[in-house]
């Protein structure tokens, strides 16, 4: 996920903070000061307000790389053993 956001030189935080702050942001629907919350108890202080400057500026682009990533829908079905016998 950090390599998708390789633009981020310049910026205070490392790249591997910012895109996962965009990303719990964006994968468990909360609140921006509970995006803080989360940083803070993981010892990084950043102010709601930067989260939302991260999620304008970022959350396309870190959608997209997500998107790119996953595995492609095929044709298999995974069964469990007991469906199979």
């Amino acid at each position: 996920m950090s390599n998708c956001l390789h633009t981020l030189k310049g910026f205070r935080h490392s790249c591997e903070i910012i895109s996962y702050a965009v990303w719990a942001y964006l994968r468990f629907s909360m609140s921006l000061r509970d995006a803080e919350d989360l940083l803070v108890k993981r010892g990084i202080i950043v102010s709601y307000e930067t989260i939302r400057v991260w999620v304008d500026r970022f959350s396309q682009q870190l959608t997209r790389c997500i998107r790119r990533d996953r595995p492609a829908p095929n044709d298999n079905w995974h069964l469990t053993r007991w469906l199979s016998q």
